[in-house]
């Protein structure tokens, strides 16, 4: 089994146990698996699951082929939690299906494909799942006839439209006897260890578990601060994360007292290591059996478990870890200590009980257990016919993420009355511990449930509950809202509970309140994906136009395809862990690595002392030398035989700094001047003339935060020195091969001929592996030339957050000028990115900021400015979209200002104003706007966009608390780079006497498909099919100088020279074939080497013809443009700022799509991508700079729960790129910025809610527009009563660098 690091949440293994009585199979991180705990225990890991060369297992067929993995590095986590779940319930309803995907992420396919891959196993499911269509949609009677055919076929005439990227009726039934049972003598173990304890002794910490809770009351007396570990969800993540150190761990959980699960006369008992996903199913199972009075508390506790954590974690963490470390944002803890749970405790002096309380959860000593003792279970009473129970929570992602603030509330009415006999409010979120309203609940008994009642108790649970404006988690109005707004709620569902049961004596709720109750819940994402056919005539051997499976998507299921780390060890291989700067700007005074070099283990320290060339490019150093500017900055890397002990020592490097002045948000370094570029701007018409001819004008700003690349597989690098001349081989997970190459020969002061670089392939990338790989590797191979062996250098996750940056935050002013119909005649912007603290690709940026700010809109006199402004924060680098999802996103909000002030339809505003005829954008290059106008018409005509607003607004006028929103987003998207030698390419085609081919170029794979688009473009050009033709790994041993694989042009650039060598081949061997025609590949092959005809060629693209004279202010400055749609609609909770995405169309101008398959798939995953990015993810930073999110636990992403209900893609047809490769457009980045859709859909729900309230104001939101934003926005007497806290009077928690 290999284990990974604590951060990464997706290497999965399963597990199946047999305990006492039972068996069951459990999907687990194993990351989380301390090694001694899996003694008696099967493992199954994805390569156990099938391999490509015994037997696939047919849920590693069905997701290879419905196209569910992309770079492939979350493809084995999704495979195993996929098969543990058919190995308990071998026909899952969908709803298990996705809660089983709750603890997996994805940064690359959207998830869609991936449900829709799972979906098959479902009795529930559509028989056409996983081909874009469902046999119930009635929309699909509104289709043309064309796409009404079987899934996956196409019509004959017209367009040859088609939907469905797979095969449903090809995938393999799933066949039991192909899975294992649980090993026999696993089971003969477990009788030979009943009774005895288990003791293992590492270097450092003993592990023992005992067998019986005798035993274990007998080592808590002699080890009293041994912690237990069950889950090893708590206590493994503080070693780890934290370094704490213990010397024993007790592990009980073979212990049968603490998995007891009994129904008593008044209530359950729960052994304490029960897992949360036994406690979910035993309370499944229990529930039905008693009358809804009696089970209010478990229904409450059902609901929590629905959300909290992944299932991975839901089946390793115990109810017991859960309460004793009394996380405040742990969410079970207030549901039962407001349900009243007794602790039953044991130790060597006896037994006893205490509640598990208020106090209990706040850790006073009175009533907290002793080191001594343990929780053997947990007693959680049934609840009582006049007593209701609620439980809220509110966290940044609806599934597996910790709340920002959470509650559980129960109160007790005198019998048959509203009279309150006993109150309880309790939240999570708002201290370091679950905090009590008991003063509120005391003031309030006897008391009737009233609107009185809860005005006053609303005052008193914000007076009592106090939280302080630098409270940890930032956020703080919004938590003070929270903490009202959830007994707002609870006050409803008391009141329709009390009407429910006794209707005569209680009028129904007001309508205006009907709306609070309830909330969202996920229903598993459906798909519809449209596309052009090939033309029929078309072989079918050629595979150019179809949804061709991924190349490495069957290795990618069995866990077979391999990354930098999955290398196998070299002799003598060491590994590194770099020492990092602890401030954001100050000078080195003295490192001290003595005590470092001591700790076992440890073979170098590596400096800036160390390097024989250039530290660095001239721009950034490799390692630091005389000052840190940032913090997270390398300063030295601890060499050693094994990464833990690296790590230990690292910790032992004592640096000392003198600080010097920081400058942070892109304010202070507009007031100090702190920019790397001088201003970038482009000027069409006479801006200043026309501010004076325009009937309105409206100025404002927005702020647009950064993102984090988050790609699954960390920065990492393998560096083998050879035994002579200076070599070197270099693994490495980058996007610029060629790059580290140069800057590691600089760096050793060796030739470039002398370091071969290598990237097989990348797991997952977007720009993050461009810039940051080379100095990583430049690191690794100063430690490989000092020490003379390979050196393994893999980052974790932290590590990976910390050290390199991510999207530029961006600050964005605009001036508008425009008539009473909404037409915009002047447009005036300012815009400013954080650089961060070197330029990395920062003045590239702000280029495109500048360059694409107008987005889709021909505005007559148009001007924008930008600076990229120089920091002391990470250095940010490129990200997929390279800043147009930032300055368009600025576009759409100036276009929405507009309408606002007019109180005209964004639609009607952004149609009028969108190119319609051939015309010129600001900076003078030609643009032929019709397949734009052709792509919103259409995407206003598929989303049914008019019907479904009128539908919307009928909603948002019978829901007060709920509203809908819906929008529509055009698109104009530059691709590729602004300079002509960027776009150029190298390929070396071989063919062999066997008649296969091998194929090298200078791309890199890193999940979009370009190896797969590569073998397609080999095969229609030599006419093969493609069983004969293999990829080579991107190496610089082949292929030198390649540029970097970005902008999205990569898969086109190097098809072109792909394509010009197998041209050069194929009319190589024309003669032979014209001799006979009839002949075989093989036979062509063979008589060409006879003839002494060269069967190897060099292929080569000059690239596309681009340039920009920024003197001038205009040029030619990208090859050409991709256009798109996308409609979306949202529907947002206004009293706690939580949003479900309903439903999303988008249409895109991919032209000729070469694999469609893929190109929808990075539609699909740039959209939720770009969801995050505008919804979601939020990087934070200290006013010191240090930054907070720095894994999943802090930093969320999207994952299947925000996918759209309903998600479609149409590919529009009959369209043609004359300048790109077999007429098609690059799709990696164009769908990040339609995924605005949403952001502006969530507006438009927003201001409906304003409107209602009376707020009539033209507004602005910032992105992202995550829960707290959308909340606030939508002000109310809740938002109006907390108390509020005066800037400048505090020091906050967290900074806004945009």
């Amino acid at each position: 089994m290999a284990l990974v690091d604590a951060t990464d949440w997706n290497q999965h293994v399963e597990s199946s146990e047999f305990s006492f009585t039972f068996e069951r199979h459990y999907p687990a991180n194993s990351c989380l698996l301390p090694l001694c705990s899996l003694y008696g225990t099967a493992v199954t890991t994805v390569e156990g699951v099938g391999t490509t060369k015994t037997k696939l297992h047919p849920i590693q067929q069905r997701l290879a082929k419905c196209h569910g993995s992309q770079c492939g590095f979350c493809t084995p986590g999704m495979v195993m939690s996929m098969y543990s779940l058919l190995r308990n319930h071998p026909e899952p309803t969908m709803e298990q299906i996705a809660a089983s995907l709750d603890g997996n992420l994805c940064r690359c396919t959207g998830y869609r494909p991936i449900i829709d891959s799972f979906s098959a196993f479902s009795p529930e499911c559509c028989p056409l799942a996983g081909s874009g269509k469902c046999c119930m949609d009635k929309e699909e009677k509104k289709e043309k006839d064309s796409e009404r055919e079987h899934p996956s076929s196409c019509s004959g005439e017209g367009n040859r439209m088609c939907s469905g990227l797979c095969k449903p009726e090809e995938f393999h039934p799933i066949d039991p006897t192909q899975d294992y049972i649980f090993p026999p003598e696993l089971m003969r173990v477990a009788e030979e260890i009943k009774g005895r304890p288990l003791l293992f002794n590492g270097e450092r910490t003993t592990w023992i578990s005992p067998a019986s809770l005798q035993e274990l009351l007998n080592l808590k007396a002699n080890y009293p601060n041994a912690p237990l570990v069950v889950g090893n969800t708590s206590v493994g993540l503080d070693m780890k994360l934290l370094g704490v150190y213990h010397p024993l761990l007790l592990h009980p959980t073979r212990i049968p007292d603490l998995h007891v699960a009994r129904v008593g006369d008044n209530g359950i008992v729960i052994g304490a290591a029960t897992h949360f996903a036994q406690l979910r199913d035993f309370l499944l199972a229990i529930i039905p059996e008693f009358p809804m009075e009696k089970t209010k508390i478990y229904h409450t506790l059902l609901k929590q478990l629905r959300t909290l954590a992944g299932e991975q974690i839901r089946s390793l963490a115990s109810l017991g870890g859960h309460i004793v470390s009394r996380g405040s944002t742990w969410d079970l803890n207030p549901v039962l200590a407001a349900g009243k749970a007794i602790l039953n405790l044991a130790s060597i002096d006896g037994t006893r009980q205490i509640p598990l309380n208020d106090e209990f959860l706040a850790g006073l000593p009175q009533a907290d257990l002793s080191p001594r003792e343990v929780i053997v279970s947990v007693f959680i009473p049934f609840s009582k016919k006049d007593e209701f129970v609620s439980a809220f929570r509110q966290a940044e992602r609806r599934k597996n993420a910790l709340s920002v603030t959470n509650s559980a509330m129960k109160v007790l009415f005198q019998p048959g009355t509203d009279v309150i006999e006993d109150l309880a409010i309790l939240y999570g979120g708002i201290g370091p511990t679950t905090v009590s309203a008991r003063n509120t609940c005391q003031l309030l008994i006897g008391r009737n449930w009233n609107e009185q009642m809860l005005n006053d108790a609303c005052r008193l649970i914000l007076e009592e509950i106090i939280l302080s404006p630098s409270a940890p988690g930032g956020k703080v109005e919004y938590r003070r809202t929270l903490l009202v707004s959830f007994f707002f709620r609870f006050y409803l569902e008391v009141l329709q509970g009390l009407k429910n049961m006794y209707p005569s004596m209680y009028p129904d709720l007001p309508k205006e309140y009907a709306s609070v109750l309830g909330e969202f819940h996920d229903k598993p994402p459906q798909g519809m994906q449209t596309y052009q056919d090939v033309d029929p005539h078309q072989p079918p051997q050629d595979p150019v136009g179809r949804p061709i499976m991924l190349q490495s998507g069957m290795k990618h299921a069995t866990g077979e395809a391999v990354y930098v780390d999955d290398i196998a060890p070299a002799d003598g291989q060491l590994y590194m862990a770099v020492v990092t700067s602890t401030r954001a700007h100050a000078r080195i005074l003295s490192i001290d690595v003595s005590e470092a070099l001591e700790e076992p283990g440890v073979v170098a320290v590596v400096t800036a002392d160390d390097i024989p060339g250039e530290n660095g490019d001239g721009k950034e150093k490799v390692f630091a030398e005389d000052e840190v500017i940032y913090i997270g900055h390398i300063i030295c890397g601890v060499v050693a035989e094994s990464y833990e002990c690296a790590k230990r020592a690292r910790g032992k490097v004592k640096i000392e700094y003198q600080d010097l002045e920081l400058i942070l948000t892109i304010e202070e370094a507009i007031e100090h001047n702190s920019f790397f570029t001088k201003e970038k701007k482009i000027e069409k018409g006479n801006v200043k003339e026309a501010f004076k001819t325009v009937e309105n004008i409206i100025e404002g700003k927005i702020h647009i935060g950064g993102q984090e690349h988050f790609y699954l597989e960390t920065d990492s690098v393998f560096v083998i020195p050879r035994k002579e001349d200076n070599e070197m081989d270099i693994y490495v997970s980058t996007q610029d091969t060629s790059k580290v190459q140069q800057l590691v020969a600089s760096v050793l002061d060796v030739q470039s001929n002398r370091i071969m670089c290598h990237t097989r392939r990348v797991g997952g990338a977007f720009g993050g592996k461009t810039t940051k790989p080379p100095f990583f590797s430049a690191a690794a191979a100063v430690a490989a030339r000092k020490t003379g062996c390979p050196v393994r250098f893999i980052l974790e996750r932290d590590d990976d957050m910390l050290i390199p940056g991510g999207r530029h935050p961006l600050l964005g002013k605009y001036k508008v000028g425009f008539m009473n119909d909404g037409k915009i005649k002047a447009v005036d912007l300012l815009f400013y990115i954080n650089g961060g603290c070197t330029p990395d690709e920062s003045e590239l940026v702000i280029d495109y900021v500048v360059l694409k700010s107008s987005n889709a809109y021909d505005v007559p006199n148009f001007r924008s400015c930008g600076w990229a402004c120089k920091t002391n924060l990470p250095s940010n680098t490129a990200f997929r979209g390279f800043g147009f999802p930032q300055s368009a996103l600025c576009a759409e909000t100036w276009v929405t200002a507009v309408a606002d002030q007019l109180g005209l339809p964004h639609d009607q505003v952004r149609e009028m104003n969108m190119y319609k005829k051939v015309s010129e954008t600001p900076f003078k290059e030609e643009i032929d706007p019709r397949n734009l106008v052709v792509c919103w018409e259409k995407c206003l005509e598929r989303s049914d966009y008019y019907n479904r607003r009128k539908e919307a607004e009928e909603f948002n006028k019978q829901s007060y608390w709920k509203k809908k929103g819906i929008a529509i987003i055009p698109m104009k998207f530059s691709v590729g780079f602004n300079a002509t030698h960027y776009h150029q390419a190298a390929a070396l085609v071989h063919i062999y006497l066997d008649g296969s081919v091998l194929v090298s170029h200078g791309g890199v794979e890193m999940g979009q498909g370009m190896y797969t688009k590569m073998l397609q473009v080999a095969s229609h050009e030599l006419k093969i099919p493609l069983s004969y033709i293999h990829p080579y790994e991107r190496t610089t041993v082949t292929i030198p100088n390649a540029v970097v694989t970005a902008g999205s042009v990569g898969s086109e650039v190097n098809g072109k020279a792909v394509q010009n060598a197998c041209q050069i081949l194929r009319k190589r061997l024309e003669p032979i074939i014209q001799k006979n025609p009839e002949g075989k590949w093989e036979d062509w092959i063979m008589k060409a080497y006879e003839e002494s005809i060269n069967l190897s060629a060099t292929g080569f693209f000059k690239g596309y013809f681009a340039n920009m004279d920024w003197e001038k202010g205009e040029g030619h400055a990208f090859p050409y443009f991709v256009f798109g749609a996308a409609c979306s609609e949202a529907e947002i909770d206004c009293l706690t700022g939580d949003h479900k995405n309903i439903r999303t169309d988008i249409v895109m101008d991919a032209c000729f799509s070469i694999n469609p398959a893929i190109d929808i798939g990075q539609i699909e995953g740039g959209f939720i991508q770009g969801l995050g990015l505008y919804t979601m993810e939020e990087i934070k930073f200290s006013p010191e700079g240090q930054q907070y999110t720095l894994g999943p636990d802090t930093y969320k992403i999207p994952a299947v729960c925000d996918v759209p209900e309903q998600f479609r893609v149409y590919l529009l047809p009959n369209s043609r790129n004359p300048i790109a490769l077999y007429s098609s457009k690059g799709m990696g980045e164009a769908g990040v910025f339609l995924a605005s859709s949403v952001f502006f859909a969530i507006r438009d729900a927003v201001a409906a809610a304003r409107k209602e309230r009376g707020l009539y104001d033209v507004f602005t939101l910032d992105s992202p527009l995550n829960v707290e934003k959308i909340r606030m926005a939508c002000a109310d007497h809740f938002t109006e009563m907390i108390p509020k806290d005066k800037p400048g009077t505090y020091k906050p928690w967290a900074i806004n660098v945009d």
